[in-house]
């Protein structure tokens, strides 16, 4: 199963439903069961961000000889970090962890939890999230499109 199945799979039991007023405004609701549940998982980025580890824990040397690269995620709510995650391709056989980068990131993202959540399921493009500006780039944007590329084609399995 690959990482967008998984996530798909993860969600379907948590997602809140939606009703819609005569008024044309959108409401959605939320049980207290949710909202806990939601507390107490964290994010949904922080599941797709344990997937990617899985996913260097088998293949990080692969990983690190291809790319070569530190990539630091700043998801964002609100205009407060609220969540970092890095994605260390450059030492060792690769590591990913929760927090700023321990050393000089090549590549920063900086985005919402709903644009990431967006991103991580292929509900929009990378290039055309960057271009409409739901993601900020800091660094070398070159490297985010290796990332890209290869993370890909390890997630497959």
């Amino acid at each position: 199963m690959n990482l967008q199945m998984k996530i798909k799979e993860k969600n379907k039991a948590s997602r809140p439903t939606k009703s819609n007023p005569p008024d044309g405004t959108a409401v959605t609701v939320v049980s207290a069961s949710d909202h806990a549940s939601a507390n107490a998982d964290g994010l949904q980025s922080d599941k797709i961000f344990e997937e990617i580890s899985r996913c260097v824990h088998k293949t990080g040397d692969q990983l690190v000889s291809k790319v070569n690269a530190v990539f630091q995620w700043d998801i964002m709510d609100g205009g407060k970090i609220v969540a970092q995650w890095t994605l260390d391709l450059k030492t060792g056989s690769g590591e990913v962890y929760r927090g700023a980068s321990r050393k000089p990131a090549n590549t920063m993202f900086i985005l919402s939890e709903h644009d990431f959540m967006e991103l991580a399921l292929g509900k929009i493009k990378p290039q055309k999230a960057f271009l409409i500006g739901k993601v900020k780039v800091k660094g070398n944007l070159l490297l985010s499109h290796k990332l890209e590329t290869i993370l890909k084609e390890y997630m497959k399995g």
